[in-house]
C-alpha cells in the first residue's frame, strides 16, 4: 500500500508520494515512487505510482524508452511526447499492455493493478494532473477538485476537502497535503516516511522544488505535533453534545 497526492492550483503544481512497500509486516521496504523527467526547461513529467511495483516498473521503463502507440502506430516516449496530456495516454498504453503480459499471475493471486498520477508541462503548456487507471483509462484533475489521490487515500481525503480550493497559494497546498500524509500515516502502518515532493509554478518545465521528507525533517514534525495539538484543542472547544443527562 502506499499514498500518493497530487495538488493542481492556480500558482502551480505539488506532487507527493511516500517511499513505504511492504509484502508482510516483516517485509517493509523503501522504494521512491515519485519519478521525474525532463525537468529541463522544455518537459516536465512527474509521474507517482502505488500497486505493483513490478508492473509500474516495467511499464514505466517501457514507455520512457518508447512504445509504439496503438492510436499512430508510431514510436513515442516520454521524452518525445508533445503534450502531458500524451504523456498519460503513453502511459496509459504501457500500463495496459504490461498488464496484459502479466495476466497469467492472477492463477498465482498475485495482484498486479497500479494506478499512477501524471503531472506537468511540455513545451510551455498549461500544467495539467491525471489519474491513470491500470486499464489504460485515465481522468483530468478540474478546478472544482483541484486534487488527485492514490493508494490509502481515506484518511487523508477530509482535509483535502476542507481546506484545498484552486485559490489556495502554493506552499499553503504543500502544508494541507503534508497534513493529509499526517492523517494518513497515523492511521494506517502501511505509509510512511520518506515524503518525496515536487513543486512547480504553472506552465513550468522546471520543478521550482524537489525534497525528500525523513523522519529527522523538522518542519514535518513540528507540522505533526502542531496538528496534533490543534485537533486537540479543536476537539475540547466544541460544547458537549446535549442529548444525555449530566452529572
Amino acid at each position: 500500500m502506499t499514498y500518493c497526492v497530487g495538488l493542481l492550483v492556480r500558482e502551480g503544481l505539488a506532487m507527493l508520494a511516500d517511499t513505504r512497500t511492504n509484502a508482510g509486516v516483516d517485509n517493509i521496504s523503501t522504494y521512491r515512487k515519485l519519478r521525474i523527467y525532463g525537468n529541463d526547461g522544455e518537459r516536465l513529467i512527474a509521474v507517482a505510482s502505488a500497486g505493483s511495483l513490478s508492473t509500474t516498473q516495467q511499464a514505466l521503463e517501457r514507455v520512457a524508452l518508447g512504445i509504439t502507440a496503438p492510436d499512430t502506430d508510431l514510436q513515442e516516449s516520454l521524452q518525445t511526447c508533445a503534450s502531458i496530456h500524451r504523456a498519460a495516454y503513453l502511459i496509459g498504453q504501457s500500463i495496459r499492455a504490461t498488464r496484459d503480459e502479466m495476466e497469467g499471475l492472477q492463477q498465482a493471486e498475485i495482484n498486479f493493478d497500479a494506478t499512477l498520477l501524471v503531472g506537468g508541462s511540455v513545451g510551455g503548456e498549461p500544467s495539467r494532473l491525471f489519474l491513470v487507471y491500470v486499464a489504460g483509462n485515465f481522468i483530468e484533475c478540474g478546478q472544482d477538485t483541484p486534487y488527485l489521490q492514490i493508494g490509502e487515500t481515506k484518511y487523508g481525503k477530509p482535509i483535502l476537502d476542507r481546506a484545498l480550493t484552486y485559490e489556495t497559494d502554493l506552499y499553503e497546498a504543500v502544508k494541507i497535503g503534508l497534513i493529509s500524509f499526517s492523517s494518513t500515516m497515523r492511521s494506517n502502518l502501511a505509509v510512511g516516511l520518506p515524503i518525496d515532493l515536487m513543486v512547480a509554478r504553472p506552465g513550468q518545465a522546471r520543478a521550482e522544488l524537489t525534497h525528500r521528507i525523513d523522519e529527522y525533517d523538522p518542519y514535518f514534525r513540528e507540522l505533526n505535533d502542531r496538528w496534533s495539538e490543534a485537533l486537540k484543542a479543536a476537539q475540547a472547544s466544541i460544547p458537549r453534545p446535549p442529548y444525555g443527562k449530566t452529572s
